[in-house]
């Protein structure tokens, strides 16, 4: 009898498809699915095949987590991968409980340490306080507003942010707001930061409601008075916003589409080749859904195992090369390099390694 095919690495893809977040969507199931192709041209993980199961990241937190909990329960998947809000994050790792490697690929506020979810992304750490750092030393801005969306991220990230300023007499925040996800007119933000007397904005705003502030901000006329910074203004939320809206808008990221390296630009070679010149723009998001598949692979065949035990102690010095550069996976957090950017036009023009 012949042996039929190998069976499939079956691999949940958890990224938003509704919500003022699915802005980022598109992207990350292309980048998704060019991460699979090149791993089955590869060989596969553990000589099986990449299967994707996209599951919507963009519905609400307990409704994704029951859906991730029923594919890992029934057997129907082998490990999780995704960009996905926290809130999402928090219930889908209590409900996971270790039993299949979760790579958790978005910037988030830090502290992930649930056995068997593997977060790759930024944290405020290595990408929020260097670059506050830059935006006082380089171009001054050291009184801040933080406008967020109303959620552990934001909020965390800003408890980062005044602790880390604890040690800095120079820079502070004076006052700041947070809104629901959602939130479609900022006018009494607006006014709160006219009259704050700050000459810097950050940011921790998602997907379509980061456009609407800052094309609404524009239109209000406070580019004169402040500076803004984001830790998520991606390539797509840029174009969506449009250039008359993105003047004096600074970014720290680990990956901009602009990235001169050899990796990011082989990166978006493939990207065209494989999906067209006019598929949705890479953005940050997208390339950490590549970046996560990839890793997934190379830790499953590096351990020769799915076993979540076992892959957190190859994970534990495990270095990855990308699109972004290399990935130092630590068991406290990632390391990785950091940049610096300010909108330019359509794009992000990258000022500085941060």
């Amino acid at each position: 009898m012949t042996a039929g095919p190998p069976a499939a690495f079956r691999v949940a893809l958890v990224v938003p498809l509704q919500g003022t977040e699915a802005l980022y969507g598109p992207s990350c199931v292309l980048c998704s699915r060019l991460a699979a192709e090149e791993i089955d041209d590869e060989g596969g993980v553990l000589a099986r095949p990449v299967t994707l199961r996209i599951v919507d990241g963009g519905a609400a937190p307990e409704q994704v987590a029951s859906e991730v909990d029923r594919l890992v329960t029934t057997g129907e998947v082998d490990a999780v991968v995704g960009w996905h809000l926290s809130g999402v994050r928090q219930r889908l790792a209590r409900r996971i409980r270790g039993r299949v490697p979760y790579i958790y690929t978005a910037l988030y506020e830090g502290g992930e340490a649930t056995p068997g979810v593997f977060a790759i992304g930024e944290t405020p750490e290595n990408q929020l306080c260097p670059g506050l750092t830059w935006m006082a030393d380089e171009i001054g801005v050291r009184r801040w507003f933080v406008i967020g969306n109303d959620y552990v991220w934001p909020r965390r990230s800003a408890a980062v942010v005044r602790r880390f300023l604890r040690d800095r007499d120079d820079i502070d925040v004076d006052d700041g707001q947070f809104v629901p996800l959602g939130t479609p007119d900022f006018g009494e933000v607006l006014r709160r930061i006219e009259h704050s007397g700050c000459d810097g904005v950050l940011m921790f705003l998602v997907g379509r409601d980061s456009v609407e502030f800052n094309r609404q901000f524009a239109r209000y006329g406070l580019e004169e008075q402040c500076a803004r910074f984001s830790t998520l203004m991606d390539e797509s939320a840029l174009r969506a916003m449009g250039a008359a809206s993105a003047r004096d808008v600074f970014v720290a990221s680990g990956y901009f589409e602009s990235l001169p390296t050899v990796e990011s630009l082989a990166f978006g070679a493939r990207y065209v080749r494989r999906f067209g010149p006019a598929a949705p723009v890479l953005n940050a998001p997208g390339e950490s859904c590549y970046e996560g598949l990839r890793m997934l692979a190379g830790l499953v065949n590096r351990t020769g195992s799915a076993d979540v035990r076992q892959l957190s102690a190859t994970a534990e010095h495990y270095r990855h090369q990308g699109p972004r550069g290399a990935v130092l996976v630590g068991p406290a957090r990632t390391e990785q390099s950091m940049y610096l950017a300010t909108a330019d036009g359509g794009d992000f023009d990258i000022l500085a390694t941060i």
